[in-house]
């Protein structure tokens, strides 16, 4: 039992770099008094003591805000950063070395007994909010972004994200994504949302008006091209950059104001 505390004190270390002394951690870290309330639980539990297992685990929640089934089954080194509303079930499964952030919840999709709660390999990390639920695997090495609704199995070494959860594949980077840099330099815009593995609505949005731009500019020189070859004259401009604009507290004084002010500047 020690030799499971101390290498729960240990991947605390490894995985929150705001840890300073095994002190620290031993009186102010929920997830580590979650754990080891768990375990305990669990044996009494597993030793056909029910009651007192679900009560100490009730105390538990009321001390930490984790809820954990006596009945779940937690491998080692598992971590719970913060902590606040996470919930494990019955029947759930944990391997070793998971990691939980604060809000997630390892639940049921059904009233029947029996297997109904997620199994997760090893090395899984869920993001804060995150939702897994039913009877389903979750291989090795997931990953499972903030807010995600799991509902179906995952595969080893998979990033899942979004409501319904769903697989994100990698994708080399192609030709498009050099030419939306460019374009964001050339406009002065930092296009922070424009990431290939976490696609969401903004990064979406966001590629699309650069597209649009870079087709837009084609079209505006091809115009000026044309123009010239008329004879038109054309005034090469520099794009302003899309940054900040610093706003004159001093409003301006426009010429017919001037002129109010100064009647005789008029005769």
């Amino acid at each position: 039992m020690f030799e499971r505390l101390r290498e729960d004190i240990r991947c605390v270390f490894d995985r929150d770099p705001a840890a300073r002394t095994t002190f620290e951690i031993l009186t102010t870290y929920p997830g580590i008094h979650a754990v080891m309330m768990h375990r305990l639980a669990h044996r009494l539990w597993r030793a056909g003591f029910k009651w007192q297992a679900r009560v100490l685990s009730n105390v538990a929640r009321w001390f930490t805000g984790i809820e954990i089934h006596p009945g779940a089954t937690i491998g080692r080194r598992f971590f719970i950063d913060h902590g606040m509303g996470v919930v494990i079930g019955e029947t759930a499964e944990i391997g070793d070395d998971c990691t939980l952030y604060h809000g997630v919840t390892l639940g049921g999709t059904s009233w029947e007994k029996g297997k109904r709660h997620p199994t997760l390999g090893n090395n899984v990390v869920i993001g804060a909010g995150a939702k897994v639920l039913g009877p389903i695997n979750i291989g090795d090495g997931v990953r499972i972004g903030s807010n995600a609704v799991v509902v179906k199995d995952v595969h080893q070494a998979a990033t899942v994200v979004g409501v319904p959860g769903r697989v994100v594949q990698p994708r080399p980077a192609g030709p498009e994504d050099a030419r939306r840099a460019a374009m964001a330099r050339k406009m002065g815009f930092d296009a922070y949302g424009s990431t290939k593995d976490m696609p969401d609505p903004v990064a979406t949005a966001i590629n699309h008006m650069l597209d649009h731009i870079h087709v837009m500019d084609q079209k505006l020189e091809e115009m000026c091209k044309g123009l010239k070859g008329l004879g038109a004259e054309v005034v090469d401009l520099k794009l302003p950059d899309l940054g900040p604009c610093k706003i004159s507290t001093e409003s301006p004084v426009t010429e017919l104001e001037s002129d109010e002010e100064n009647p005789a500047d008029n005769t």
